[in-house]
């Protein structure tokens, strides 16, 4: 399962290093590795990923990718610090709110 979220337009683009920290204010253990395809975001323990799009260290789009064995409570932390940081889900039926 994959869940999409992105910055509203009105928002400026953040730093990786931003949402880095966010996620370790909801007490995650978060590392980003930077490839030449594209960013990610591992978690210590945890096969749930984050790629998330980068231009010179900004950033306003991102795709959690959910492992079926994900720890509870995983997905509503990374939710919390995204929304933190003002962004948004996007689904089948628009943007939503992450808080």
């Amino acid at each position: 399962m994959e869940t999409v979220l992105q910055l509203p337009e009105s928002e400026d683009p953040c730093t990786i290093k931003e949402v880095v920290e966010a996620l370790r204010k909801e007490k995650l253990f978060p590392s980003h590795e930077s490839k030449n395809w594209g960013d990610w975001i591992h978690f210590e323990g945890e096969r749930t990923v984050i790629s998330i799009e980068s231009m010179r260290g900004l950033t306003s789009s991102a795709t959690i990718e959910h492992a079926e064995d994900e720890s509870e409570g995983l997905t509503p932390a990374i939710l919390r610090a995204f929304g933190r940081l003002k962004w948004v889900g996007v689904g089948e039926d628009g943007e939503y709110p992450l808080d």
